[in-house]
């Protein structure tokens, strides 16, 4: 059996509105639908609450976690408490890929370009038409690659 990999993408910046509780229940039906992979590109907002709620999943599951890390040291950027997240999760990552030595412009379209590539399904959080989540979407569906929205009640573009 094909092993289907699912990659991750979404917005840094999430409502105080934002319900986990349905991104959880989201995530574990792919995994009953059969995707075994998760391809999470490590950044803020979106990416780790998404890999909060794999690893609640992964004690349940038989899942694979791969980090995208777009440059060495990405997390150094981060607000304090999204670094404690992220070296929180990170060892519960079955496969860590550091991409880049350094920070580069388009480092992270490189990324998610490479997430695409790699994935059967992109899993997005999307709210606006501009951005690197937005750019992901477009990239997904035009390689007819599925892709998949996360909503709560929310309008999605």
């Amino acid at each position: 059996m094909k092993e289907l990999v699912c990659a991750l993408t979404g917005h840094r910046d999430l409502p105080a509105n934002f319900d986990r509780d349905a991104l959880l229940a989201d995530l574990e039906d792919l995994i009953k639908e059969g995707y075994t992979t998760f391809l999470c590109g490590m950044a803020r907002g979106f990416d780790l609450v998404s890999l909060g709620c794999l690893v609640e999943l992964k004690q349940r599951y038989h899942v694979r976690i791969k980090a995208y890390i777009p440059f060495a040291g990405q997390e150094r950027i981060f607000p304090q408490e999204d670094k404690d997240e992220y070296y929180r999760l990170l060892p519960w990552c079955d496969e860590k890929k550091v991409l880049f030595h350094n920070y580069f412009s388009g480092c992270f379209i490189a990324r998610n370009r490479l997430m695409v590539e790699a994935c059967d399904m992109l899993y997005a959080y999307l709210t606006k038409s501009d951005g690197g989540t937005a750019y992901t979407v477009r990239l997904a569906k035009s390689k007819n690659v599925r892709v998949k929205l996360f909503h709560f009640g929310e309008k999605l573009c």
